[in-house]
């Protein structure tokens, strides 16, 4: 039979190894033109600026029929 554990491990040691697993949010920017929230260095999803450039054009939703 391979080792086993004499006694319980206490939460703040089980607490101290899993340190690293937590989630953390991203951090969100302003869009200087819209003024929606959006990743940092990345184009808007609302209206497709990449700063003060037009990089995309955003299509509005399709109707459901």
């Amino acid at each position: 039979m391979p080792p086993l554990p004499k006694r319980k491990y206490a939460r703040a040691r089980r607490g101290k190894r899993r340190s690293h697993l937590g989630l953390a949010m991203p951090a969100l920017d302003v869009c200087p033109q819209c003024h929606s929230p959006k990743l940092a260095h990345h184009v808007c999803p609302v209206c497709g600026s990449y700063g003060d450039i037009p990089v995309i054009e955003i299509k509005p939703p399709k109707k459901k029929t």
